[in-house]
């Protein structure tokens, strides 16, 4: 499927709550939460793209590479980039219905399995957001990482990741930076103390399973998730969503990075293109995390649109890669950014 046609539909049936913009930067949206937008202004949506922007990658053209390699392994996982589509869901009043929530966790679940890629799923109020994603992860054989909700009421994370691991999965996940939303919308999340979150982390790990926190966004946290046996910690401001004093995934990320460096540390934020990703692995990540482009490419085509957008961030990632005379994702570092 041609990305100018999943734009195309994504456009016509998002019309009213995302303009499908020629650059998601989070300007034409600000305030718009519920929606795809950053909170109130929406500044920390913005920060998010206008840090990456400032970024540049050293162009080398003298060097022996001719192949490059966009494979890795992330937390035992075998990935033909290190790319994992963000926990969304809530379709009804995000996007209201342009895709329901079942066919879109079936459309980034199995396009991002037929790309080589992993889908993570939700966890919301209502209950559906998180019973489609496993009910998706399920049918997929447990390809995909199913998130959790930081529940005030503790017996609900035991609850969930009861039914996570009946999916088959092998990782689960918590989006910790959700804990905000309960001072705001009366949402029934809260903070973990660490020995709560070390209690947490023991019940996935007795199961078999590996832990994934994210909304980490600063080094003090990333040293506390790692003490608690967090097996990986994603640095994320929630796309903007959050909190719009919060930084850019890309401004915290090389020391957060440094601080925690036998860890697995993913980030996300603002990644639009191929180039990005490289960005965000010279800073000192190790994988990323996307979230409204797939969004946008599932409305668009489904699974196939999901396919697409995968396609076009591996081709940009290619060249990015011939671009900086890096062989393989692996070769990424900060020696090739400028800033």
């Amino acid at each position: 499927m041609r990305m100018k046609d999943v734009l195309s539909a994504a456009r016509e049936r998002l019309q009213g709550v995302c303009r499908v913009c020629p650059a998601c930067n989070g300007k034409a949206c600000a305030g718009e939460f519920p929606g795809m937008g950053g909170i109130r202004s929406g500044a920390s949506f913005m920060a998010n793209i206008s840090a990456l922007n400032a970024i540049h990658l050293k162009v080398r053209l003298l060097h022996e590479v001719r192949d490059t390699s966009t494979a890795c392994t992330l937390l035992g996982l075998n990935l033909s980039m290190p790319v994992l589509i963000a926990p969304i869901g809530g379709m009804s009043y995000n996007i209201k219905d342009a895709l329901p929530e079942g066919p879109y966790t079936n459309a980034v679940v199995a396009g991002a399995k037929a790309e080589g890629l992993i889908a993570c799923t939700g966890d919301a109020m209502p209950e559906i957001v998180f019973t489609e994603g496993l009910r998706a992860i399920k049918e997929q054989e447990g390809y995909g990482i199913p998130f959790i909700k930081p529940w005030a009421d503790k017996a609900l994370f035991d609850e969930r990741l009861e039914r996570a691991a009946d999916t088959g999965c092998s990782i689960v996940g918590m989006d910790i930076d959700m804990a905000a939303t309960r001072a705001r919308g009366g949402y029934p999340f809260a903070p973990r103390s660490a020995a709560e979150l070390s209690a947490e982390v023991k019940k996935v790990h007795d199961r078999g399973l590996k832990f994934i926190l994210k909304g980490i966004l600063c080094p003090e946290d990333a040293r506390i998730a790692e003490d608690c046996g967090c097996d990986a910690i994603v640095v994320s401001n929630h796309g903007g969503r959050i909190l719009e004093a919060a930084p850019s995934s890309a401004e915290v990320l090389p020391s957060i990075a440094a601080a925690v460096p036998s860890m697995t540390v993913l980030a996300d934020g603002g990644i639009r293109h191929g180039s990005d990703i490289l960005k965000m692995l010279a800073l000192g990540a190790d994988g990323v995390l996307i979230g409204r482009p797939f969004v946008i490419g599932a409305v668009g085509g489904e699974a196939e649109g999901v396919r697409a957008v995968a396609a076009r961030f591996a081709n940009e990632l290619h060249e990015a890669l011939r671009l900086t005379g890096c062989a393989s994702v692996n070769d990424a570092n900060a020696s090739i950014l400028l800033r």
